[in-house]
């Protein structure tokens, strides 16, 4: 694997930012609907879908800082197509970013299968929950209400961002058009090994 990027790849990871951070801005629409009914908790149940861009970029270009560049592109959109957090959003996405990314540098970059995605989730689950307690205010709730409110966010990032980012990033690549990317040669590859 190199760590030169390539023009097609760089445009792929800025429209995937860009996709998605549309998607993050519904999102936070939902997000705050369910908070309206659920009380602090009803983010955690939706958060991994904030972390799935880091997934998906990295899974399709398997580059070391894929994750982190994608989900803070993603959030710079974000707050330039309206989100009402601000800049401080930006810091958030890339703390998120971090903590996937931190996943895939531990696997040196090689290793793409769905429990590596799914802790990539995770880390990015983990990295975020410890910057909110810390400027959203968890400390001033009960304890065991904020431990449930950590599991379903790990449990969040393992399926909306590890799982999910893996089906979508699987059914793009079964039309073609991620032919060209490193995707697509290591599922040759495989593929090859699995009939030698």
């Amino acid at each position: 694997m190199t760590a030169k990027w390539r023009l097609s790849e760089i445009i792929v990871l800025s429209v995937l930012a860009v996709v998605f951070a549309v998607v993050y801005l519904a999102f936070f629409q939902v997000g705050n609907i369910m908070v309206g009914i659920m009380g602090p908790i009803g983010y955690e149940f939706i958060f991994g879908i904030w972390f799935i861009v880091s997934i998906i970029a990295a899974y399709i270009l398997r580059k070391p800082g894929a994750a982190f560049l994608s989900e803070t592109i993603a959030g710079i959109i974000e707050v330039l197509i309206g989100n009402a957090v601000g800049p401080m959003l930006i810091i958030s996405a890339m703390i998120q970013g971090a903590g996937a990314e931190a996943v895939f540098a531990a696997s040196r970059y090689k290793r793409w299968g769905l429990w590596v995605l799914m802790f990539a989730g995770m880390g990015s689950a983990v990295t975020s929950f410890i910057w909110g307690y810390f400027i959203s205010g968890y400390g001033a709730l009960d304890p065991a209400y904020v431990t449930l409110m950590f599991v379903i966010r790990l449990a969040s990032g393992a399926i909306l961002a590890g799982l999910l980012g893996k089906w979508l990033s699987d059914g793009l690549y079964q039309t073609g058009v991620l032919n060209s990317y490193a995707i697509a040669r290591d599922k040759k590859k495989a593929s090859y090994g699995r009939a030698s």
